[in-house]
């Protein structure tokens, strides 16, 4: 993909996931996004933990170190073995599985949150349906699904899509209550600014 975030997304993310990891992808920042880390030290993220999308497992070991049940699920194998390799090197338990986040409740397991950064806004309108749908499987009732998207508000059209509050809103319309959708930043390796998004909070009823 042309762009000056090349690896911020693809028009075919499904397709030779490892391809994503084969330099350091933009958003593989080595450590927990700000959003993420405020949400854990407000208590906001707690109980048994599913990363969609984890890639080499920082937000999965930011909940192992503070003794969550962690799991991460994402595609690409480069990232779940360098996941793997970190929680080793620092003495944590956790746990990384090849998945796709497309088939959640294939999973057969509940969770009391979910964390998504950088998955969302790269679904098609069929995908992201059956995504939220999988969501909801595993999500127990009262469970949290907090995640960062790029926003309309992010200059250009290279990368993955923007998501508007409304279709945020709108996806999460049957069957979750949208607690907040606030204006937030994704950190990236390449730029200082990082990335205009919607940090989205919301529960399963």
């Amino acid at each position: 993909m042309s762009s000056p975030h090349p690896h911020l997304g693809t028009e075919n993310p499904w397709h030779r996931p490892d391809d994503l990891y084969a330099g350091r992808p933009a958003w593989d920042i080595g450590r927990p996004q700000p959003a993420f880390l405020a949400l854990t030290e407000a208590g906001d993220i707690h109980g048994r933990v599913l990363d969609v999308g984890c890639g080499t497992g920082e937000h999965v070991l930011m909940c192992a170190g503070r003794d969550m049940d962690a799991t991460g699920v994402d595609l690409a194998d480069k990232a779940l073995e360098a996941a793997r390799k970190k929680a080793g090197d620092r003495g944590l338990a956790a746990r990384f599985l090849h998945h796709d986040a497309r088939k959640l409740t294939d999973l057969g397991e509940s969770f009391d949150t979910v964390l998504d950064c950088g998955l969302f806004h790269i679904f098609n309108d069929h995908d992201r349906a059956a995504f939220v749908a999988g969501l909801r499987a595993v999500l127990r009732p009262g469970g949290r699904y907090s995640m960062p998207c790029f926003s309309e508000h992010q200059p250009g059209d290279q990368g993955p899509r923007r998501v508007t509050r409304g279709e945020i809103e709108a996806s999460f319309a049957d069957g979750w209550q949208v607690d907040s959708v606030e204006a937030a930043t994704i950190d990236i390796t390449t730029g200082p600014v990082g990335i205009r998004a919607w940090l989205a909070t919301l529960t399963r009823i």
